[in-house]
């Protein structure tokens, strides 16, 4: 198709590009070819020709790729497809591309299995991975290792490089080790773990680069990090390396040795590195970096536009298939560029420098050049040397050969001396591990020999498979070969001893962790609970602890919530006395109204009208918290008389020593000594050697209580868990653990596969497996102790109803204040002392002016006078005045009239009927 572009008549040439679009990657791959399309007509206005893409995506799958190889062909009738950008997507393309003879063009697809095809319609313009390889053997025999792990990934990229390693490496012994493209972190490491137990050290990794960095993330994990261990990565991972989680997982990588392609410094690249970051200033998703197949996308767009206006454009169209086959599918009836092998030859004879380097195609792939090594150090990539074809390996400073080998390197584990590249292998080796010789708890462990020759056995019970579980979790091979120890007096101290003499190399069994032993030995963590306990018979208590009701609530609970029924009483008295009859009367009555109403709110049977709403609030968030603890206390009382149906016969140790009752211990155990320092005779103490003769024990009555070790008592107990239970007190001490000679690096390794066992369901059935317990057993600590509920429990709840009270009790004074505050600021009154016997005086008498007494107000005043009552002047004064310009002045008067008769009062004797008659004068004040 021709257009015209101002005064020149230009050619549209149709390309397509079948990229990952989802990828940032091909995001910026694409973005690439677009710069380099605009800078080439830039430089080049007066071409004839112009490419136009067609973009696809091949949604990172090997079929949707090869759907958009053919939809370009057929429907769109492409003369060039650039892409894929995978070397497992381009397999397909490359035989599609080869039957419509449209060239296609990667710049990412670097498998050298691409090129055995053998479509001369295939270009790569990126360097094939084969070329890199002589320059990973120069750097492995430069440092003299003689046997390295090929880390590849298990499709085209991986399997197209290993047999030109191999042939590389001739002198050097290639071990495979393959990881699956899809693989989970699982599989990573279940990978990575067997690679420790091989003897060497030195990996080369390729695989795609998030795969690759994903692999160098567990290995750090797991420790291959760390000093004697080499990493090298191949060409594509060296580069993308800086890309992956934006650069940030440089830091994973230091250490790590890395080959790569070199690119040349130019003023144009210097340029375009320039406009990029420009371009990206504010994308996430980039790094402000072009990466090397970003480059090589920009020079094979301009490589195919320097093609395209050398070709003749007669032959554009396409020839019909259909006439020279029978088959009628996609396939069969797709078209023939005829301009395709005009263009593939045109684009042989390109030569130009590209910013990636020099531009030039043989036998359809990019020339071979120069390669880096460099060195990993956290975020600075540092060059130690060069490898080029025809000078091999150099240093990167004084440019020596290999003989004055590389510069100098930081190693993994920050080293700075060059790792040997093996280390002696744990694979095969066995381990001499000693176990005790049982008579009774032999679900701890159970040994008898099957060799008398060898002295060796198959032991078997609760320690052997947590040990055994333990192992499996250890990052490499560790076979273990068990040897009978007996003991005298089922003593294991001597047994220990042995790991100090070197007759074993481990321990295992039911060995408890003491100072001494630790002395001969480093153990394991423990992986039993810790502790020496008391176990004693139970015996049903169906006569109930008379006191039983005050056991649900701890005494500071009693006394806070005693002494919230008094201030709720005072606070609802406080705010009810002046307008509720049923809060006034006598002191007594008073008293005991108020008391009553507060702890009445109990079991909500108050009787009283609350009228005020200060009070009801009070009220309201009263009884709130009150059906809390009601309920509380009820849940808690039920569960204390439903839990003392079981009780032991003997709680305490004091009682034992006292009473002289002989107490029960495990033979040949430390507990004997723990016994003798508390005080026990040597006749109370009686030993046993199982769970069996302990039983037999408390049933004739022989001993009252048995001490020993937590797990032993536990293994009793879910033996026979309806007869016996563990109470206080308890002894600390260390528990169960494996023992190592010193020093050896077994223990660490082991302790933190216990960790992994313990923590995890293993555990649970390993316990289930050899401590059944019978159906129904309840768990002997929770059914002899039932927490009581402290004022920890509540507090929240009475800071609720505290608050609300004060709130309430303030409310009520600012008003009160604020009713009577001529009182308070009139100096005339007298001294603040007969200020405040007014304001009391006030407060206790009724509020006549308050709606709950407004029926009654009539029938006061009409009342006949008597000698103990007001006289009429007096009762006229005390009725409400209208609201005039005279009040003030009315009032001041009655005030001086109140505290004159207040006088008399106090140099008189006033009769009962007096006082109420002044009060009530006061309050109308």
């Amino acid at each position: 198709m021709e257009v015209v572009l101002g005064q020149n008549q230009t050619t549209e040439i149709k390309v397509g590009v079948v990229l990952d679009l989802q990828t940032s990657f091909s995001k910026n791959c694409l973005t690439s070819i677009n710069m380099s399309l605009s800078d080439f007509y830039e430089d080049h206005p007066n071409y004839r020709t112009r490419l136009v893409l067609h973009v696809r995506d091949s949604m990172q799958d090997t079929v949707q790729a090869s759907a958009a190889a053919l939809d370009l062909i057929k429907n769109e009738q492409v003369s060039a497809i650039i892409g894929p950008r995978t070397s497992t997507q381009a397999e397909f393309m490359i035989k599609l591309a080869d039957k419509s003879q449209v060239p296609t063009i990667t710049f990412s697809a670097t498998s050298p299995l691409l090129t055995s095809i053998n479509s001369p319609y295939f270009v790569q313009a990126t360097l094939d991975d084969s070329l890199q390889v002589d320059a990973i053997a120069a750097t492995v025999k430069s440092f003299g290792w003689r046997s390295v792990v090929a880390m590849y990934v298990n499709d085209e990229l991986g399997k197209g490089i290993m047999l030109h390693l191999s042939d590389a490496l001739q002198d050097v012994e290639v071990h495979r080790s393959v990881i699956s493209p899809e693989a989970n972190d699982d599989q990573i490491y279940k990978e990575l773990y067997k690679l420790m137990t091989e003897q060497t050290r030195v990996f080369v990794v390729h695989m795609a680069s998030s795969l690759g960095f994903r692999v160098l993330q567990k290995a750090r994990e797991i420790g291959m990090m760390e000093e004697g261990y080499v990493w090298i990565l191949s060409n594509g991972m060296t580069h993308m390396m800086r890309y992956t989680d934006h650069g940030r997982g440089l830091e994973t990588m230091r250490g790590v040795l890395g080959v790569r392609s070199q690119v040349p410094k130019s003023q144009e690249l210097k340029g375009f590195r320039s406009r990029w970051k420009r371009k990206f200033v504010k994308d996430e998703d980039n790094n402000g970096e072009p990466s090397v197949y970003a480059l090589w996308a920009y020079d094979s767009i301009t490589a195919l536009a320097i093609a395209v206006e050398k070709t003749d454009l007669k032959s554009l169209r396409y020839g019909n298939r259909s006439t020279l086959s029978n088959n009628k599918t996609d396939l069969g009836t797709l078209g023939v560029s005829r301009y395709g092998p005009s263009l593939i030859k045109a684009l042989s004879d390109v030569r130009f420098k590209g910013l990636a380097g020099e531009f030039h195609l043989i036998n359809g792939q990019l020339e071979s050049s120069t390669f880096e090594i460099i060195n990993f150090i956290g975020k600075e990539e540092r060059v130690i040397g060069s490898w080029r074809p025809s000078n091999g390996l150099v240093n990167a400073k004084s440019n020596n050969t290999t003989e004055e080998k590389l510069g100098q390197v930081l190693w993994p584990g920050n080293s700075t001396h060059i790792p040997k590249g093996w280390q002696i292998p744990t694979k095969g080796k066995k381990l001499r591990v000693g176990v005790p010789m049982k008579k009774g708890f032999l679900n701890f462990v159970e040994a008898e020999e099957i060799d008398p020759i060898n002295n060796t056995t198959k032991p078997k019970g609760y320690t052997i498979d947590i040990f055994e579980a333990a192992l499996k979790k250890l990052p490499y091979s560790v076979i273990p070969q068990y040897f009978c120890v007996e003991s005298e007096d089922d003593d294991y101290n001597n047994l220990v001893y042995q790991l100090h003499n070197g007759k074993l190399d481990a321990v295992v069994g039911d060995v408890t962790i003491t100072a001494n032993r630790s002395l001969h030995a480093d153990f394991t963590l423990p992986f039993t609970e810790s502790g020496v306990s008391m176990l004693v018979p139970l015996r049903d208590n169906e006569n109930k602890n008379t006191w039983v009701f005050l056991q649900p609530w701890s005494l500071d609970l009693w006394i806070t919530t005693g002494c919230f029924f008094v201030l709720i009483g005072f606070v609802v008295w406080l705010l009810e006395h002046r307008i509720n009859d049923d809060f006034r009367g006598p002191p007594h009555h008073q008293i005991g109204t108020s008391f009553w109403f507060s702890f009445s709110t109990m079991v909500f049977a108050h009787r009283e009208k609350v009228v005020s709403n200060l009070a009801r609030f009070v009220v309201v968030v009263w009884c709130f918290v009150v059906l809390v603890l009601t309920q509380s206390y009820t849940a808690n009382l039920t569960s204390f008389l439903t839990v003392q149906r079981l009780q032991p016969t003997t709680t305490t140790v004091e009682d034992l020593i006292k009473t002289g009752k002989p107490v029960g211990y495990q033979h040949g155990t430390f507990v004997k000594d723990i016994l003798k320092d508390l005080k026990f005779s040597e006749t109370q103490l009686k030993p046993f050697g199982s769970a069996e003769e302990c039983n037999e024990l408390f049933t004739s009555g022989t001993i009252v209580a048995a001490f020993d070790e937590v797990a032993y008592l536990k293994a009793i107990i879910s033996k026979y868990c309806s007869k016996y239970a563990m109470v206080e007190p308890s002894f600390k001490t260390a528990g169960f653990g494996f023992a190592f000679p010193k020093n050896s690096p077994l223990t660490d390794d082991v302790s933190r596969a216990i960790l992994n066992v313990t923590q995890g369901d293993e555990m649970e059935n390993i316990e289930n497996t050899w401590f059944k317990k019978e159906s129904g057993c309840p768990d002997p600590k929770s059914e002899l102790s039932s927490n009581r509920l402290s004022l920890s429990s509540f507090w929240g709840l009475f800071l609720i109803a505290g608050v609300a009270s004060f709130l309430a009790f303030l409310v009520f004074v600012t008003l009160f204040l604020y009713e009577h505050r001529h009182t308070l600021c009139d100096d005339s009154v007298g001294s603040l002392w007969r200020k405040l016997k007014f304001l009391f005086r006030i407060l206790d008498a009724k509020d006549i002016s308050s709606h709950t007494f407004k029926n009654s107000a009539v029938h006061n005043v009409s009342s006949p006078i008597t000698p103990c009552t007001p006289s009429p002047s007096t009762v006229q004064m005390i009725r409400p005045w209208p609201r005039s310009m005279s009040l003030n002045r009315d009032f001041e008067t009655r005030r001086a009239s109140f505290f004159m008769r207040e006088e008399r009062f106090t140099t008189q004797p006033k009769h009962d009927e007096d006082r109420e008659s002044d009060i009530e004068s006061g309050a109308k004040l």
